[in-house]
């Protein structure tokens, strides 16, 4: 017995000392294979906490496990940081637009904005230095003009830029200024341009308005004036122009008003441009809205009611039309300049109207339509050899030639057809709502077909910059020796640029489509494209001693400088990069219409 009892203890020894071997042993792998994982997760980590904030990447810094109350081994058990896919270029493809999107939200983004925001400083520092209180600067000259009546036109068309921007600075500069000057400037006047006045000095003041807090809108900053001097100053001066209304014999207004001595007078041929006087509406409703005077929304919304009855070729109409007769003059059909903005509007003030589709302003909606089908079948073509979409115009009218011409103030069309087809959603989101009729996906095509179209008339030159007027090869017409310079483009063949047109004004039409049409596919080709034409505009325009400069002919290198810097590189070129490279949660597009002049005003019940 003593014997089994001793056999038994060995056994039962023997037993205790292997398991506690096979303990060491697998306490010790694992202390191994923990130390290996902690080594290999941290080299897998290499952004900090702090880029990875900064790129929008949430870190998680929860601690598992244990670690006692000092924390000092919590490094040790954190979660690494998720880090955003890293794919080889051949896959980037295969990634959807949302993934796509989260990516170029980061830090590079960021960067870029920054960098449109110091481009504006750059030019608002050249105009404050050499140009306060005129119309534009001429950065060569080092001094400033009046070309717009004298009301101080870049001061306020910088000022909703400033505001979006949060360049505080400026903001404080140019509200002292307008509250300072600008009602006095207005009463003393000579004459001005019922449109420029209307979308530059008007729907800047409005939107500063809004943007600083009036109306219980978006308080952006705490600088400059009370919104209410923007409110005031934007009165007296609509009060004035509204006499280019109320004098014409019928619902067409006059084109000019001598802002001094109140009276309205015509151009100097009569006739007014279908555009100038189609394109005020959205100031002037938001006017009523925010001041309870409907006497501003009623004159300029009677335009657009006399044109709905007015003969049209589907849907398109010629550029004159006269005050005296309310009748259109003659045939020339065409959406670049006196031509553009009839068409912009049609949608943009039904938008603004809250998107009633049974209401009173249908009829927009259903001209807007109807014209979008006329540029589609008599207006689009196709160049060669390698078949770029571009508008062409109707000098003629329909049974006239086809001119393959096209301004760069066409490239305002992308944005606006993307706009139309899904009312300021993203596209995805239509889709998901079932909000897309099969024209809407035809236009949103054509607009992404056409933005194709509009950045290959930058990349097509020698600067990397658009000229004012392009030409198409067709199978009807082509000029040799008139390329844009750029022997590298596949397009250099297919667009065609003549001596005369051959300048940049700094202009926003290309940009406003790409912010667009970006905010809308969520594509981010379209900030790609972005950025390569504001290193262009860095590169050749850029005036050291302050200001940008447009140019004489894109298509040489170095192109000779011209001395102006227009009111709208401020007012809208810059702000659409800084919109294009920055949230979407900025002025979204289904609460904002941007006037003709970038200026956004609000969307009924958003």
């Amino acid at each position: 017995m003593k014997q089994v009892i001793t056999q038994s203890l060995l056994t039962s020894n023997a037993k205790h000392d292997c398991i506690s071997c096979s303990t060491g042993k697998f306490l010790a792998l694992l202390m191994i294979f923990g130390l290996a994982y902690l080594m290999f997760t941290h080299k897998s980590a290499p952004h900090s906490v702090s880029q990875g904030q900064a790129e929008g990447i949430k870190v998680n810094t929860e601690v598992e496990g244990i670690s006692d109350s000092s924390g000092r081994f919590k490094r040790f058990w954190r979660k690494p940081p998720r880090l955003p896919p890293q794919l080889p270029p051949d896959e980037k493809g295969s990634i959807d637009n949302h993934e796509l999107q989260k990516l170029n939200t980061g830090s590079k983004w960021v960067d870029r904005q920054q960098r449109v925001k110091k481009a504006f400083i750059h030019a608002w520092s050249g105009y404050k230095m050499y140009a306060m209180g005129y119309d534009e600067l001429m950065p060569l000259s080092q001094r400033g003009v009046d070309g717009l009546g004298g009301l101080g036109a870049t001061v306020v068309d910088a000022l909703d830029t400033a505001l979006i921007m949060g360049a505080e600075e400026v903001v404080s500069e140019a509200g002292l200024w307008i509250e300072a000057h600008l009602s006095d400037r207005i009463s003393k006047k000579g004459q001005v341009n019922l449109f420029e006045t209307t979308i530059r000095v008007l729907g800047g003041l409005l939107s500063a308005y809004h943007l600083s807090g009036g109306e219980q809108g978006t308080n952006l900053t705490q600088k400059g004036p009370k919104p209410t001097v923007y409110l005031e100053t934007a009165r007296n001066l609509a009060d004035r122009l509204l006499l280019a209304f109320t004098s014409s014999p019928t619902s067409i207004p006059f084109s000019d008003v001598v802002l001094h001595d109140s009276s309205a007078h015509r151009a100097p041929d009569g006739l007014s441009s279908t555009a100038e006087v189609s394109t005020v509406q959205l100031e002037f409703n938001y006017l009523s809205t925010v001041s309870g005077d409907p006497r501003y929304s009623i004159e300029a919304m009677k335009v657009l009611e006399h044109i709905k009855d007015l003969p049209k070729v589907e849907g398109l109409v010629p550029i004159y039309i006269s005050p005296d007769s309310g009748e259109f003059s003659g045939e020339n059909i065409r959406l670049g300049s006196r031509g553009d903005s009839y068409y912009e509007y049609l949608i943009k003030v039904w938008l603004q109207q809250g998107r009633n589709r049974d209401g009173n302003f249908t009829y927009l909606y259903d001209m807007y339509e109807e014209a979008m089908r006329g540029v589609r079948h008599l207006l689009v073509q196709k160049s060669i050899p390698n078949g770029l979409v571009f508008v062409g115009e109707l000098p003629y009218g329909p049974k006239g030639s086809f001119s393959p011409k096209m301004d760069h103030l066409v490239c305002f069309l992308p944005g606006t057809l993307a706009l139309g087809a899904t009312k300021g959603l993203t596209k995805e989101k239509a889709m998901k709502k079932n909000l897309l009729k099969f024209e809407d996906l035809e236009n949103l095509k054509l607009a992404e077909d056409l933005a194709k179209t509009c950045f290959e008339m930058y990349s097509v030159t020698s600067t990397g910059l658009a000229p004012e007027i392009a030409y198409f090869h067709t199978e009807e017409y082509s000029e040799h020796g008139l390329d844009g310079g750029n022997k590298n483009s596949k397009f250099v063949n297919d667009i065609i640029i003549k001596h005369a047109d051959r300048h940049n004004l700094l202009r926003p039409e290309t940009v406003e489509s790409l912010f667009i049409l970006y905010r809308i596919t969520e594509d981010p080709k379209y900030q790609e494209w972005g950025w390569q034409i504001f290193e262009a505009f860095e590169k050749y325009t850029k005036v050291d001693s302050g200001g940008y400069s447009s140019l004489e002919d894109v298509t040489v290198l170095p192109p000779h400088r011209r001395d102006k810097m227009e009111t709208f590189f401020l007012g809208e070129t810059l702000k659409y990069f800084y919109l294009l490279f920055g949230d979407r949660s900025i002025i979204p597009l289904d609460k904002y219409v941007f006037n003709t002049e970038a200026h956004p005003l609000p969307i009924k019940g958003s």
